[in-house]
């Protein structure tokens, strides 16, 4: 592929809900710009943007694919990402390297929550939205229904360029308003036909792109109210005016598995969205955290950041970069600035799917892959050394779902580790921890099927087999009431035996740790012994007396005992502690305590009584509500720990896909007897 100027080069995500044609477009504009010898499909896993296993096997994106293509002596860089929500960070990381989010919606279900998230995700980062309504081909397809669904959901920006004229339930002729030509495919091939008499639908609509157009200047003001008719350049130049500033969202139409609309949604791209020279230049900061402006010039000292990770066992280590400023050849050194160190780029890319191909360079404004780059992670910032700057990360949305992971066979915890850990290279929302106190290792992620995902990969990638499951609760034990008990120890050997002999109080206390004193009189204890006590005591304290979990709250008192002058040692007083431990805590009324956490759930107005209802049954306590944007409500909570293992699926549902939630802990708490009962009896077997 050839080398193309800032203003030649438009990058564009394909967004938008999950089933609605996002890798069918992309396989249709490929092919439609002999990018693809033939035209693929999801169903038969032969498409481009779609190529990992698990993607063929789901017949569904997971992952963020870049292909570029060539139309009309333009570079269209197509950023394929994730509908599901589980991968939701995939979106994350093609909205950091576009410059236009292409919104599919499907003309059958219209807006969904995918399009919400992807018009938000693009508002969020101040993109130029365009929307294609797919799938009109099938006769349950309603395309003026889901227009009027998109403006009411998105405001009077959303403006009509092509619509279908259908007869007989075929959507097989296309109106383009900016052209005001009808474009009719007939055996397969696109054929400009008669404008189709489409009584006053097809003028309002008109009249709708000439007021957009109208707003636009003064000038284009002055001559539509004059009552002078626009030119077609006129047109296409005021809407093109309207989609970069934002004032127009244009809606194009069409049918991706036969190609229907998407030559003249390609020609649409290339004249009404922004190009890299208008839309790619940042702001970044300079090692003082002050602003530095970079211009799209690939003239200037290089600057790129990495938003995407591919670490694969056999293929190597790809990082995609997007250049903001400067070119990024095959024989560049660039200052990593997260890590401080000089990366050597060797090689660089463009890369089709899971196809690369050696470039002389990456220009400004355009898309590229190194490999090798073995420090190098999402979101770093690669500059020159002549000017460093730290460009804007990718924000990532947190896990909200965490089990256990185990290999099925012993002994290959290590390779679960390191598996799991190459896998968080390619994803960032992936978290992978050991608890120290369960001694489990535990992987977060998104949801079900995004671990699900994970499981996968790691068996085809990485040869380990891992079973999931709910991870243990690190509960705590304590007493309620005071005891004072004897350990009394006495071993008689052949030579030196074994003597110590302590009496200790037992009390409750604040705080997470043990309280030692020692109260002991007349030297009835040496203080020599008084670390041995407190130091049996410590080790005990790591097992409670109900289901052996640590002891906290608790406050031991040395305060009398005897010793042998021949037989005591610091050993025999250590072991005497114990025994007043085991022996005393039993009689203390010891309780268990749960581990309680505060709950901050994003939610629908209308499911604000599904998930309060929810939290109450998880034995949880609404803390309070607070008004958030887009009809939504922050529920404040605190819910026991325990009670949360399937939260993020119950929300997920309940909200289909709109609310989401954090959950840190907050403190200990007594657990309820029955709950506590069933934990005991869990732990001992019974």
């Amino acid at each position: 592929m050839k080398q193309y100027e800032p203003k030649n080069i438009f990058n564009i995500v394909l967004a938008g809900h999950s089933g609605s044609g996002k890798t069918s477009l992309a396989e249709a504009m490929i092919y439609l710009c002999k990018g693809s010898e033939r035209l693929g499909k999801v169903s038969e896993g032969n498409t481009v943007c779609d190529f990992d296993p698990e993607e063929i096997k789901r017949k569904s994106s997971v992952q963020t694919c870049v292909a570029p293509i060539e139309w009309k002596n333009r570079k269209i860089n197509i950023i394929d990402s994730p509908g599901m929500f589980d991968f939701e960070g995939g979106l994350c990381e093609a909205v950091r390297a576009a410059d236009t989010v292409l919104v599919t919606v499907s003309g059958k279900d219209g807006v969904s929550v995918g399009t919400e998230k992807a018009v938000k995700a693009a508002d969020k980062k101040g993109l130029t939205k365009v929307f294609f309504v797919n799938g009109l081909c099938d006769e349950s397809a309603r395309f003026y229904r889901v227009f009027e669904n998109l403006k009411a959901s998105f405001g009077p920006s959303v403006c009509p360029v092509v619509v279908p004229y259908i007869v007989d339930g075929k959507a097989d002729c296309y109106v383009n308003l900016l052209e005001y030509k009808a474009y009719k495919y007939i055996d397969g091939k696109i054929n400009i036909v008669p404008l189709p008499d489409m009584g006053d639908r097809l003028e309002g609509l008109r009249t709708a792109i000439c007021e957009a157009v109208a707003e636009t200047s003064d000038e284009m003001f002055e001559k539509y109210f004059s009552g002078e008719d626009f030119t077609p350049e006129e047109i296409i130049v005021g809407v093109s005016q309207g989609v970069k500033n934002g004032t127009i969202s244009p809606v194009f139409c069409g049918d991706a598995l036969l190609t229907y609309g998407v030559e003249q949604l390609l020609n649409g791209l290339i004249w009404l969205a922004p190009n890299a020279a208008e839309k790619a230049s940042e702001i970044a900061s300079d090692t003082d955290g002050n602003p530095v402006e970079l211009s799209v010039n690939n003239e200037a000292v290089p600057a790129a950041i990495v938003f995407k990770t591919i670490a694969d066992p056999f293929v190597g280590k790809l990082s995609y970069f997007k250049v903001v400023s400067g070119k990024v050849s095959a024989d560049s050194s660039l200052i990593n600035m997260r890590t401080g160190n000089t990366e050597r780029i060797t090689k660089v890319m463009t890369i089709k799917g899971k196809k690369p191909e050696d470039a002389p360079y990456i220009g400004a404004g355009d898309i590229g892959v190194a490999s090798k780059l073995s420090n190098v992670s999402t979101g770093d910032t690669l500059c020159s050394p002549a000017r460093k700057v730290i460009l804007d990360g990718i924000d990532y949305p947190e896990p909200c779902l965490s089990m256990a992971i185990e290999p099925k066979t012993k002994g290959d915890e290590e390779k679960v580790a390191q598996g799991v850990m190459r896998l968080c290279e390619e994803d960032p929302t992936i978290k992978f921890a050991t608890d120290n106190e369960t001694h489990q290792m535990i992987l977060s992620g998104m949801g079900e099927q995004h671990l699900d995902v994970v499981v996968s990969k790691l068996k085809s990638k990485y040869g380990v087999d891992v079973i999931l499951s709910n991870p243990k609760v690190a509960y705590r034990e304590t007493i309620r009431k005071s005891v004072k008990v004897q350990g009394r120890y006495k071993k008689q050997t052949g030579g030196h035996g074994q003597f110590g002999d302590v009496w200790i109080e037992f009390s409750p206390c604040e705080g997470d740790d043990m309280i030692f004193e020692e109260k002991v009189v007349g030297g009835a204890v040496p203080k020599g012994f008084f670390p041995a006590v407190e130091k049996g005591l410590r080790e005990s304290i790591s097992k409670g007396p109900l289901a052996g979990f640590p002891v906290v709250g608790l406050k031991a008192t040395l305060y009398d005992g005897s010793y042998h002058p021949v037989d005591s040692s610091e050993m025999s007083f250590k072991t005497a502690a114990s025994l007043a431990y085991k022996s005393g805590m039993p009689n203390a009324n010891p309780v268990l305590l749960e581990p309680v956490g505060t709950l901050h759930a994003t939610v629908p107005d209308g499911s604000m009584g599904d998930i309060m209802g929810e939290i109450t049954k998880r034995r949880g306590r609404v803390t309070g509500m607070t008004p958030s944007e887009d009809n939504m409500q922050i529920i404040e909570a605190e819910v026991p720990q325990a009670e949360m293992s399937d939260f993020s699926t119950f929300i997920r549902q309940t909200t289909q896909g709109r609310g989401y939630y954090s959950f840190k802990f907050e403190r200990y708490e007594e657990a309820p007897s029955n709950v506590a009962q069933k934990v005991i009896n869990d732990i001992n077997g019974n």
